[in-house]
């Protein structure tokens, strides 16, 4: 799907609050920014030719009914990092009403983008629904963070929320290439069963988007690689000895995908860091956007 295009189907709408990134003088710079209650948007300088757009929300979280609809537009060849203030709290419905949030995304030729928000975190009988939908060239680039609490952990909150709804969808050149779908009602399921959650706390996904043929690309999927557990595919693997969980799968050539999950977020700590440190790389972002936050 085309910029211009993207940019009727805006149009069309209401309500969208919207970010467009474009080369200026060698570097990526936020060119517009509308935000709409109650997403805040903030623009730190970056240490970098990147562009670093960090969201916030009033509260700093979503109460039932809040609606944030959000759409991003990569010029070519830009470089664009997407992150959070802090955790995104999803408090509880009283009335049965949804928290919602829907994110589109366009990048154009050789354009970046790292979406690396701080995880969501369900508080009890909250209820959340949110939709991603990211449209690629071929030469472009997404390294795409998902990642969610069971509740308020230190409050000893697990698996209380009421409901829990996430789409993704990434297209490259207009050709459907990820199509991530997840659901839970604690309610309806046993949240600690071996077949949903076990013991484990938060949960942590990483998609990777781009050409196998692009440096970038092929810098990151070596990272991923790493991270994947010895001893994790043998019969003697005990899953339940394990803070922190790891699967890396090469779902296309074109597409990469970590799962992890953990007890606890510093168990997560380590991956994040290794992630983080291949971003910083002189190929990439040549910082770590995050590094005053981790």
């Amino acid at each position: 799907m085309s910029l211009a295009h993207s940019s009727a189907r805006m149009n069309a709408s209401t309500e969208w609050s919207t970010l467009e990134v474009a080369q200026v003088r060698g570097r990526s710079r936020l060119i517009a920014c509308k935000s709409i209650q109650p997403l805040k948007v903030f623009n730190p300088a970056a240490a970098s030719p990147a562009s670093h757009v960090v969201l916030s929300s009033y509260g700093g979280g979503m109460v039932a009914g809040d609606a944030i609809r959000l759409h991003i537009a990569a010029q070519p060849h830009t470089q664009l990092v997407v992150s959070t203030q802090a955790s995104t709290k999803i408090f509880r419905s009283i009335d049965g009403a949804v928290a919602e949030q829907h994110t589109t995304g366009d990048l154009d030729e050789g354009a970046l983008a790292v979406v690396f928000p701080d995880p969501v975190v369900l508080q009890a009988e909250s209820r959340y629904r949110q939709v991603q939908e990211w449209n690629l060239q071929p030469t472009s680039v997404l390294l795409l963070v998902d990642w969610f609490h069971s509740g308020r952990m230190d409050q000893g909150e697990r698996f209380a929320f009421t409901s829990l709804h996430s789409e993704l969808r990434v297209r490259v050149g207009g050709r459907l290439v990820v199509l991530d779908k997840f659901a839970f009602t604690p309610g309806e399921n046993i949240a600690t069963s071996p077949a949903n959650f076990a013991g484990y706390q938060t949960f942590f996904s990483l998609f990777l988007v781009g050409s196998p043929e692009d440096a970038r690309f092929q810098i990151l999927t070596a990272m991923l690689a790493r991270q994947k557990m010895p001893g994790s595919l043998g019969p003697h693997f005990n899953i339940n000895s394990q803070e922190c969980v790891v699967s890396v799968t090469q779902a296309r050539d074109n597409v990469w995908v970590l799962r992890a999950a953990a007890h606890s977020r510093m168990a997560l700590q380590p991956l994040c860091e290794q992630i983080l440190a291949a971003l910083a790389s002189e190929e990439l972002l040549g910082y770590n956007p995050l590094a005053r936050k981790y």
